[in-house]
């Protein structure tokens, strides 16, 4: 990795080796900056506060070595990053604003596109993931994650079972609860729809009918304006010598025909005269016909103001005019059908509901006997894992249980509560002698013991679902003497089937390691290219000495320090 601007950090550079490799160092000389470095190419929270006093920007970038063909490396094809000779270029930027980047393989990602990776690629544990496994749902979870395939399988169904059952109720508690409002809509559209089928609207009627109602309404003065103005274009049979329009224009015809052959121009005004005493015969026939058929019965038009009042009512209701009314009867038939099918449907739901809740019980029985069987041998691995880290005397067992719920399933004859994660409670217990009665680990451990219990828990775990690199920030705290020594050795162990690295401040873990590094500041209090250091032969007697004595040159220290460093070469 390489570190530039992030807390006391200038420019680093951090090479770690294929095997085991501690990270030791002063106090506050910046060690755990390289465990922050590494969860940010991970995918980590991007803390503005992590830039260097005066940076613009922290960069984080890292060189991961990736197997061809890899979950890792496929999914990182995918995401369209490539490979350089078998290793993936990650790099994360921080703004002093805080903006954060992440690039993968060359190109640009999101940054959970490093968290889905993560996972594949380093397990991390800190001090914090010592109070995580305090908590029974991560201990449900490590239990599940050692026991892979034989929880997932029966978990995966018993999860999806379980979604359903929560839908299904959901639906049918809204069913049930909403009774009276749906019953009281119901009748709302009951009324409103009876109240439309009596009066049996037709698209359009109401303009229809307002049109009738304007004629009917002035049928005498149409009538009048009608006859005066068919006298006016064809005559009035009583008055024999009166001139009408028509008469004109078909004289003003035969004075052009008479002429029209002379010049061009006046016969297109006589055709043109020949159309307009057409026209004129046409208006007046029309005009007679309207006078002929134009209703004048005062009791058409109380029928058609009748039918009017009756519309009316309806457009008030239901809509602006009779369409929006139609449109309105149809939605409400179907909203209608539906909520008288909603007592079908409850039954329909509560039935299936009923169904699933005996399929949930099967599969959490089913989920809680792979965990039982899983929990033996999880607890008989940590404990045989602890005998070597000089607790000889513990005993891990694993505790199982459920909780009674009237409304749950049944699991082993008894109606208890259920989660998306099974009906299980999951807790480790802790015999430290023989004597003691188990307790569980977050009262009866003590923090060296602690730490040991969650380094058993990982070593167990490396050899059923490993992972390529593993990095412990100073899990080792409270623990000293022969612990220390035996925590080394295990750690050393690990490193044997994954990559190891250490933040450590026990000489007697970074003793076993391949390779130490040293994090020291500058005078200026920052960490520069030069001050992390790959420390052989006398500097590495040197640190460890100071790391036991506080006193580089002792004499005594440096005895120790060989003698430490001879025990390791002799287990490697």
């Amino acid at each position: 990795m390489r570190i530039r601007s992030l807390g006391v950090i200038d420019d680093a550079v951090v090479e770690l080796s294929p095997g085991f490799t501690a990270v030791t160092g002063e106090t506050g000389a910046g060690k755990t900056m390289v465990v922050t470095s590494l969860g940010l190419l991970l995918g980590g929270r991007a803390d503005p506060a992590l830039v260097r006093i005066g940076a613009k920007s922290a960069v984080v970038e890292g060189r991961v070595t990736v197997p061809a063909g890899a979950p890792v490396a496929v999914r990182a094809e995918e995401a369209g990053a490539e490979l350089d000779d078998g290793a993936l270029l990650i790099s994360r930027t921080i703004s002093a604003e805080g903006r954060s980047r992440a690039h993968l393989g060359g190109r640009s990602v999101p940054v959970g596109m490093l968290t889905e990776l993560a996972d594949e690629l380093v397990a991390v544990h800190g001090q914090t993931d010592q109070q995580g496994l305090l908590k029974a749902a991560r201990q449900r979870q490590a239990l599940d994650r050692y026991a892979g395939d034989a929880v997932a399988g029966p978990h995966a169904k018993y999860a999806a079972a379980y979604r359903r059952l929560k839908a299904v109720s959901a639906e049918l508690a809204t069913l049930t609860t909403r009774a009276r409002e749906r019953a009281q809509e119901a009748d709302l559209l009951r009324f409103g729809l009876n109240e439309v089928a009596a009066v049996e609207p037709r698209a359009g009627e109401d303009a229809e009918l307002a049109a009738e109602a304007e004629r009917l309404g002035h049928a005498e003065a149409l009538a009048s304006a009608a006859a005066v103005a068919h006298a006016a274009l064809a005559g009035n049979p009583e008055d024999p010598e009166g001139v009408d329009a028509t008469t004109l224009v078909a004289g003003a015809g035969r004075a052009l025909d008479a002429v029209r052959a002379h010049d061009p121009a006046l016969a297109a005004l006589a055709d043109r005269m020949g159309e307009i005493s057409i026209l004129l015969a046409d208006v007046a026939g029309e005009l007679a016909g309207y006078a002929d058929n134009l209703d004048a019965d005062p009791l058409r038009l109380a029928a058609v103001e009748e039918r009017r009042a009756a519309l009316g009512a309806l457009t008030r209701k239901y809509g602006e005019d009779v369409n929006a009314v139609l449109a309105w009867a149809e939605e409400g038939a179907g909203r209608l059908t539906e909520l008288e099918g909603d007592d079908d449907r409850i039954d329909e739901l509560t039935a299936e509901r009923d169904a699933l809740r005996a399929e949930l019980s099967g599969l959490a029985q089913a989920l809680t006997d792979a965990r039982t069987g899983a929990a033996a041998r999880f607890a008989e691995a940590v404990t045989a894992e602890l005998a070597h880290l000089a607790m000889p005397h513990a005993r891990v067992t694993i505790d199982i249980r459920q909780t009674d719920d009237p409304e749950g399933v049944e699991v082993n004859g008894r109606t208890v509560a259920c989660t998306s994660s099974g009906a299980d409670e999951v807790e480790l217990l802790l015999a430290p002698h023989p004597d003691a009665q188990p307790r569980p680990i977050a009262k009866g451990a003590s923090g060296g013991e602690l730490s040991r219990v969650m380094l058993a828990v990982e070593v167990v775990f490396a050899g059923t679902d490993p992972v390529p690199t593993y990095l412990f920030d100073e899990v080792d705290a409270g623990v000293g003497g022969k612990a220390a020594v035996e925590i080394g050795r295990r750690l050393a162990k690990l490193a044997k089937t994954a990559q190891v690295v250490v933040v450590t401040h026990l000489p007697q873990v970074a003793a076993f390691a391949d390779r130490q590094l040293l994090v020291e500041k500058t005078n200026d209090g920052s960490v520069t290219r030069s001050g992390v250091t790959v420390l052989e032969g006398e500097d590495r007697v040197r640190e460890l000495s100071r790391m036991l004595a506080g006193q580089e040159d002792s004499e005594t220290a440096r005895a120790h320090a060989e003698e430490l460093l001879a025990t390791a070469r002799a287990d490697a």
